[in-house]
């Protein structure tokens, strides 16, 4: 695993969460859900990528 992946994640959660709280305080709270809603599908979306590489490198590994 890859120490960026990790950076991403952790700037997408940064981004996330001050626009949450952005959108919170002006009275937007629809729009604060759905952006904490993006954030999340994004983040396992990569998190499925490289589960995915996992899984191609066990198979490789045990030659299935």
């Amino acid at each position: 695993m890859d120490i960026d992946l990790i950076f991403k994640i952790a700037a997408i959660g940064i981004i996330v969460s001050v626009l949450n709280q952005v959108l919170s305080r002006s009275g937007r709270d629809e729009q604060a859900t759905m952006t904490t809603l993006a954030g999340l599908v994004v983040v396992l979306m990569m998190i499925t990528q490289e589960i995915a590489k996992l899984f191609d490198l066990v198979k490789d590994l045990f030659h299935f």
